[in-house]
């Protein structure tokens, strides 16, 4: 009788051990998108001001 009960406490702490894990993966997950959204926004900015600079050098070179 002690070896079912043993491998049945062993077998609920694998499920627990697995969704701890698969909570931390998701936490994980959820935070890496949010960096590449904010990362998104950062290289947009910059490909903006990019290409207000390089319209404002295209201005003045043909004001020359």
């Amino acid at each position: 009788m002690f070896w079912p009960m043993f491998a049945v406490a062993v077998g609920f702490v694998g499920l627990v051990v697995l969704g701890v894990l698969a909570v931390r993966v998701f936490v994980e997950a959820q935070r890496l998108g949010r960096q590449v959204t904010d990362s998104a926004r950062r290289i947009n900015r910059a490909a903006e001001d990019l290409e207000r600079a390089a319209g404002s050098a295209a201005r003045s070179v043909d004001a020359l």
